[in-house]
């Protein structure tokens, strides 16, 4: 049997091309072939030692007989493509890849290997949306089996059917999907509080008892016997409840209503055209997440708002009274090493005092002596932390966030996400994370090399009603510079709007004829109990497709 291991930081060295570099792994069974085409060469003149060629040239046969070429290079190609690397990319020299894309190579060439086990440590760390649903997708139909380290919940929830944890030093192994462990999990610890209050309880009375007993000299031994097996009884543990998260920002000034403009902005990279007239309108109080298929030019873009990049064509305006504030990927790089933590903040924050430094901080896990720590011993999720909050410090009313969550674990995950949430400014971020996106979007804005596509609504809603003639729909028609007169509806949003209204109104037909089989119903009796659940759920459908109507109608 053998076991493939992937670390979260793996040193890819190499002069050969993409496509070369995974085919590495065939490299014994291409040895072979070679081999065996000496001995072939050789045979043909008869030599005296043709008995020991042949005897070494049936055990290459046998070795090379579980070796398919061909299907070994549609393999490569498959897994290559389904992580992210278009074909024309294959004759790429690997050492002008950047980090995130030579770890991708790495998760390549060890699916090659086909080995009967994997352990993956973060292995969806550098992969966009699009090649975490292939990985995922392969790992549900592949034939090894993995044990995998992941703060991707989405992800997990996808790819697993055993989730095993280690908490306060012990190990539960869970049967089932992420969900699964969470529900159980939660049950599982209701069950044990209510048993240590139980134990609690009959161990106070005991000692009760046994106080009482030790004052009278007749049942001094009794009290004695009843300590034994009071100090004998195993006492049920349970974990520490997660510390509640307190957040309060420092009201940032107001803006005005429109935040962001980007007008007929097109960009081109070595003669390569990323996207053309892409323009948007981020207005105040949404937070928006920039998507794009890989390859498409997002960072590109992002960098282009942020003033990175130059602009090749087209504007990128702040409205009225914003103050803008930068995360960045390798944001940590800029955080020194020998300060404290406080110091780091402290010296990056202006009109900001001790106190709230110390309760962000406490809010974002750091708490006590913590503060005093020096950068250079954090993790990668600590130094990520501090540089959030940093950021959130600086009192800007728009955030720019590049990957905000790397590198975190799901509890300071989902610190950060409270609070995002709660922050009163606007948001513009970019994230390959699926739960991150759903939880903290109120729109989707989507770069194709057509232009920019705004979807007013949660990520899932957005993947749900484009997945089919999206393609169709992804161009935004350049603002001009005059007053913006209404945006006609695309033919795709008019036909969605159709059906979201024929929906709309066969809920409203389904609501009103349950209530009239509930009038027809006795109370109590498991068709009424029925009746009432479907009503509930048809009501919880309505309002949300009227919602939805309601956005679709304001954009």
């Amino acid at each position: 049997k053998t076991v493939a291991y992937m670390a979260q930081e793996m040193v890819l060295e190499s002069h050969k091309n993409i496509y070369d570099e995974a085919f590495t792994v065939f490299e014994v069974f291409t040895a072979l072939e070679i081999e065996q085409s000496k001995i072939e060469a050789e045979l043909e003149k008869a030599p005296d030692h043709a008995e020991q060629l042949l005897e070494r040239y049936m055990q290459i046969q046998e070795k090379l007989a579980r070796f398919d070429r061909i299907q070994s290079e549609k393999n490569t190609e498959d897994i290559l493509i389904g992580l992210g690397f278009k074909r024309e990319q294959f004759n790429k020299p690997v050492q002008e890849l950047s980090v995130g894309w030579k770890m991708r190579l790495v998760l390549a060439k060890l699916l090659l290997e086909q080995a009967d086990f994997y352990l993956f440590d973060e292995p969806t760390n550098h992969l966009d949306i699009t090649a975490k649903e292939w990985f995922f997708k392969f790992l549900r139909q592949a034939p090894f089996g993995f044990l995998l380290v992941s703060h991707d919940r989405y992800f997990l929830e996808k790819a697993c059917d055993l989730t095993f944890e280690l908490s306060h030093g012990k190990g539960t192994l869970y049967h089932g999907s992420y969900t699964y462990y969470i529900e159980q999990k939660e049950e599982r610890n209701r069950v044990l509080q209510s048993a240590h209050a139980r134990q609690q309880r009959e161990i106070t009375k005991k000692k009760e008892t046994i106080d009482r007993f030790r004052a009278s000299a007749s049942k001094a031994k009794m009290a004695q016997s009843m300590m034994k097996q009071l100090d004998r009884i195993e006492r049920i543990e349970i974990e520490p409840a997660e510390p509640t998260i307190y957040i309060s920002f420092p009201e940032p000034s107001r803006p005005g209503k429109v935040i962001l403009t980007v007008k007929d902005v097109s960009h081109s990279f070595d003669g390569k055209q990323l996207f053309n007239h892409a323009s948007c309108e981020i207005g105040r109080g949404q937070k928006v997440a920039l998507l794009a298929p890989n390859g498409t030019g997002k960072t590109t873009l992002f960098n282009l708002i942020c003033g990175k990049l130059p602009l090749q064509h087209g504007t990128v305006e702040f409205g009225h009274n914003v103050e803008h504030a930068l995360f960045e990927q390798d944001q940590t790089r800029a955080l020194n090493g020998e300060s404290t933590i406080f110091d780091e903040i402290q010296s990056h924050t202006k009109n900001v005092g001790d106190a709230t430094i110390r309760s962000f901080l406490g809010s974002f896990l750091f708490s006590g002596s913590d503060v005093e720590k020096k950068i250079k011993v954090l993790s990668g999720g600590e130094k990520n932390r501090v540089a959030m909050v940093k950021v959130l410090l600086q009192n800007a009313n728009f955030l720019l966030l590049d990957e905000p969550t790397n590198h975190l674990d799901l509890f300071a995950k989902s610190v950060m996400l409270q609070a995002l949430k709660k922050y009163p400014g606007t948001i513009l971020f970019v994230s390959h994370d699926h739960d991150f996106i759903q939880e903290l979007a109120t729109d989707i804005l989507e770069l194709s090399p057509n232009g920019l596509y705004h979807y007013p609504g949660k990520y899932e809603e957005f993947l749900q009603d484009t997945k089919q003639d999206y393609s169709d729909t992804v161009a935004v028609t350049p603002q001009a510079p005059q007053a913006a007169a209404p945006i006609e509806l695309s033919k795709q949003r008019k036909k969605d709007l159709q059906k979201l209204e024929a929906k709309i109104a066969s809920l409203e037909k389904k609501i009103a004829d349950l209530n009239l089989t509930l009038e027809t119903l006795s109370y109590g009796t498991p068709e009424f109990s029925q009746a009432t659940e479907q009503v509930v759920s048809a009501q919880k459908q309505l309002e949300d497709a009227e919602k939805k109507w309601e956005r679709w109608q304001a954009n």
